[in-house]
């Protein structure tokens, strides 16, 4: 199920909106880089875990501002065309 509740500014939507590409890019290049250049990839490594540490916490700050609904099992979802949050809770 999707309900809506809440949204955010424009300025809010373009910081999580960074991070969530960055999140994807990084998620893209783990599945075409092997661990056999280890450097490259414990970088890469790295850099995925503070970027999801950035993400969680840039949903939690938001939650907490907002006080938007929660739900168990229950996850938010921004739609970055009008800054709309979403509750997704399973059916």
């Amino acid at each position: 199920m999707k309900k809506e509740v809440g949204r955010i500014t424009e300025q809010e939507r373009d910081e999580i909106q960074l991070i969530f590409e960055r999140r994807n890019g990084l998620t893209e290049l783990a599945k075409i880089l092997s661990a056999d250049n280890a450097e490259l990839y414990e970088r890469l490594i790295k850099d995925m875990g503070e970027t999801s540490t950035k993400f969680q916490q840039w949903w939690n700050v938001m939650g907490d501002k907002y006080q938007w609904e929660s739900a168990e099992n229950g996850n938010w979802e921004i739609d970055f065309n009008n800054c709309t949050i979403y509750l997704i809770t399973p059916q």
